[in-house]
């Protein structure tokens, strides 16, 4: 029943459908019979026949070359235009971080939202937090696109706390990688761990504070095996004792860089001590063969017979204070978790030079001890040269170092370098800062 219901309307469709074709054709066959009675039995019909078959011909000629002439310049889409001008004007790469509401969706709305000013997503990582999700984008943005420019697009995608920082071609590595190279550099030296949490966590103050001060003051405040984590500031405890404490003021912590700093610290106390073995071996101008190491706790004997070996105006231009202190500090400059040592030593294996890369806050101070026997020989300034070189290879953009404006030897050393220099004196003391790479960009504060 059903198939016999539903094919009766379809052949009288198709009936329908003939009986008005036929009569269309009629129609037409019977138009174009009056028109062309009208047209031959008139006195111009041959002249009109030829001059609309002209017109014919003329129209679809036109027709058919403005169709080629379109086709070989097609007009760019509107979504194209935004990459031709961005490739004519130059790129710039920005890193951004910004909070969207934790809901599908909200992602796809801030990538849309950028992609309308042209800005292209090279990295992204997700931020899990109580009330949101912070995404930390690198991007490559129109040169002609402002800081402002790019946290409106990122407040129009539903983007909050907007903060935004100018990046360079390091931080194309994406973020796995740079965690695995850290923690390759940590395992290999203990020294490495300030340096590692400061590339992980970006431009921050790291300070190490030992379990009690140099100078036997009251011991420092235990900090709980889980660390302590407060906005801009992080507080871990050192696996060699004592703390270390991590600000960013111009931004927050999220809970995963806190986890993955606690991470790199668990990694440096599970492997323990360790300094590297590599060594140097130079030759004087003189002739005589020193070798120059990394020094670590375990040659603070032989570095307090070489205070005893100095004289009083020799430690008193390094240390800048009593006497008397000068031996308490040793075991603090040795500690590879407030910088690196290097040690000048003879073919004896006694230490005769010391120097010292020492990590305050955000910046690098340099120092050098030099027995007075040795003095005037080279010696200060190849320790000099090589930890300018490790700071370079840290990312450091400028060491400093303070000493006597009488200290001539110093002076001479830093200028050797052949690097630029900037010279500070207040009352009988000089602050010499060696500037390594430019200043960098301020990042911009984060926009409600």
């Amino acid at each position: 029943m059903t198939d016999e219901t539903t094919a009766k309307p379809h052949r009288a469709h198709h009936w329908r459908r003939d009986l008005v074709e036929l009569a269309a054709l009629f129609t037409a066959v019977a138009a174009a019979d009056t028109m062309a009675d009208t047209v031959v039995h008139g006195p111009d019909g041959p002249v009109l026949l030829i001059s609309s078959a002209a017109a014919l011909l003329a129209t679809t000629a036109f027709h058919t070359w403005w169709s080629r002439r379109g086709r070989r310049r097609p007009a760019p889409r509107p979504q194209e235009r935004p990459q031709q001008d961005t490739a004519a004007a130059g790129t710039a790469l920005w890193r951004m971080r910004t909070t969207v509401r934790d809901e599908p969706g909200s992602l796809a709305a801030l990538c849309t939202s950028l992609a309308r000013e042209g800005v292209d997503i090279l990295s992204l990582q997700t931020h899990p937090l109580a009330d949101g999700v912070v995404d930390e984008l690198l991007l490559r943005a129109p040169a002609a696109l402002t800081a402002g420019g790019l946290a409106d697009a990122a407040a129009a995608g539903g983007g909050r706390d907007t903060w935004l920082e100018r990046a360079d071609a390091h931080d194309l590595v994406d973020a796995p990688t740079r965690v695995l190279n850290l923690a390759t550099r940590t395992a290999l030296d203990a020294a490495e761990l300030p340096l590692a949490l400061r590339r992980l966590l970006g431009r921050c103050t790291i300070r190490s504070v030992p379990a009690r001060s140099p100078r036997g003051g009251a011991p420092s405040p235990q900090v709980p095996a889980e660390g302590v984590w407060e906005e801009t500031e992080m507080r871990l405890r050192d696996p060699s004792g004592g703390s270390i404490t991590i600000e960013r003021p111009y931004l927050p912590f999220t809970p995963t860089e806190f986890a993955r700093a606690r991470a790199l610290v668990e990694l440096d106390a599970r492997l323990g001590p360790r300094v590297p073995t590599r060594a140097d071996v130079l030759t004087l101008p003189e002739g005589n063969e020193i070798t120059v190491r990394r020094s670590g706790a375990g040659d603070l004997a032989a570095a307090r017979a070489m205070h005893e070996r100095c004289s009083a105006a020799t430690l008193a231009q390094r240390y800048h204070g009593p006497l008397g202190d000068a031996d308490r500090y040793l075991r603090h400059l040795l500690s590879p978790r407030f910088g690196r040592t290097l040690a000048a030593c003879t073919a004896t294996g006694r230490i005769v030079a010391l120097g010292h890369l020492l990590w305050d806050g955000d910046e690098t101070e340099v120092a050098l001890l030099v027995e007075d026997e040795w003095q005037r020989r080279g010696v200060g300034g190849e320790l000099l040269a090589r930890l300018v070189d490790l700071a370079v290879a840290d990312g450091c953009r400028s060491v400093y170092a303070v000493t006597r404006s009488s200290n001539t030897g110093m002076v001479a050393a830093m200028r050797a370098l052949d690097l630029p220099l900037d010279y500070q004196v207040e009352e009988g003391t000089l602050v010499i800062t060696v500037r390594l790479a430019p200043a960098p960009a301020p990042a911009l504060p984060p926009t409600p």
